[in-house]
């Protein structure tokens, strides 16, 4: 058997495992068809679509695989709800159920041709898993908070109310309908906000940029309200870290037990996530898609196979493979180059192949 039908097949069987459907139904079709979309990204490290079919061994001509991927992004009846969020519901299950709180982060980036995606991720293991996300036109700019609050309440019910939230977002979240949104579920947040915002503290206002710092200075304002709105009470932290460039200034309503600066640290791993899905992985903002609606169904099948990537490099750290496809004495590859090594041997030896969508490890 072929590489790319062996690929395939193990897919295939994943999909079916997790989300059965009524065989030789057209939804079943339709989940063979992400199941061959899944599996071209992966084998040919890309989104376009004749890379893609490339990639895909099928009966028919690659032409009209790749009519068949376009029938896919654009048919009425494939969305999210049916082909992404069942495996998702089964990812939060499996990570709700560890003792750690769930870390949730926001973000926006350029994909396909321009538009941009706003993302909602969880973190584990420093790697930020998709879990929904929005498309619009345009490669600049920032998403309206009821983008941001839209996301939020597509995840928060898979989310069970005992467990703890830690919302992690840049400068563009730091809007208070958006925190009030996080504060009403129960959750806590850290975010990042302008260095012009306002604060107010014993009834007196001033800017984040009013406070003095130096390197390796940091400053937490306890019980304040932020922007003329007067929303908190909340920690406001100003922070400049031998790390920092510049300072950076933070609002959290973590408890005063809690370091929102470390917490913050790990939004950061969503720069990861974006370089894996670009630069160094599956080439999304190349992809030629201008529609957002398609970009966001393509996406269905790019953020599946990334997810099953991470969980391929966790097999290859916790199963003892790391020194057969890298190296003995130290790794420096990331886990979804792992995962792609990992894969390749497998593919390789005629191993079995474990795939999974619901979990990464």
């Amino acid at each position: 058997m072929s590489d790319n039908r062996t690929r395939l097949k193990v897919i295939h069987r994943a999909l079916k495992r997790l989300c059965p459907f009524t065989p030789n139904g057209h939804i079943a079709r339709r989940q063979f068809t992400l199941a061959m979309l899944i599996s071209g990204i992966v084998g040919s490290k890309q989104v376009q679509l004749p890379a893609i079919a490339s990639k895909v061994p099928w009966e028919n001509q690659a032409e009209s695989r790749i009519k068949r991927f376009k029938r896919w992004i654009t048919h009425e009846q494939v969305d999210y709800q049916t082909y992404y969020l069942p495996y998702v519901e089964q990812l939060l299950a499996n990570l709700c159920n560890e003792d750690s709180p769930i870390v949730l982060v926001m973000d926006g980036s350029e994909v396909g041709r321009k538009c941009r995606a706003l993302t909602l991720n969880v973190v584990y293991q420093n790697r930020a898993l998709p879990l929904a996300w929005h498309v619009a036109r345009g490669s600049r700019g920032h998403f309206l908070q009821t983008d941001h609050i839209a996301l939020i309440r597509q995840i928060a019910p898979l989310i069970p109310k005992t467990t703890e939230v830690v919302f992690l977002g840049d400068g563009e979240f730091d809007g208070t309908d958006l925190l009030t949104e996080i504060d009403n579920e129960g959750w806590s947040y850290v975010c990042r906000t302008a260095l012009d915002t306002l604060i107010t503290q014993k009834g007196n206002t001033f800017a984040f940029e009013q406070l003095s710092l130096c390197p390796g200075m940091r400053q937490t304002l306890l019980s304040v309200t932020i922007t003329t709105r007067q929303y908190g009470p909340l920690q406001a932290i100003a922070a400049w870290d031998e790390d920092f460039d510049a300072p950076i200034y933070l609002v959290s309503n973590l408890d005063i037990y809690s370091d929102p600066l470390e917490w913050y640290r790990l939004r950061f791993c969503i720069e990861t996530f974006c370089s894996d899905q670009k630069s160094r992985g599956f080439h999304l903002h190349k992809s030629h898609i201008s529609d957002p609606g398609r970009i966001a169904l393509l996406m269905i099948a790019a953020c599946l196979a990334y997810i099953w990537i991470i969980y391929l490099g966790r097999r290859a750290q916790t199963h003892g493979y790391t020194s057969i496809i890298h190296r003995r004495d130290r790794c420096d590859l990331s886990l979804f180059q792992l995962g792609l090594r990992l894969l390749d041997y497998l593919i390789d030896q005629q191993m079995t192949i474990p795939v999974a969508f619901d979990r990464v490890e």
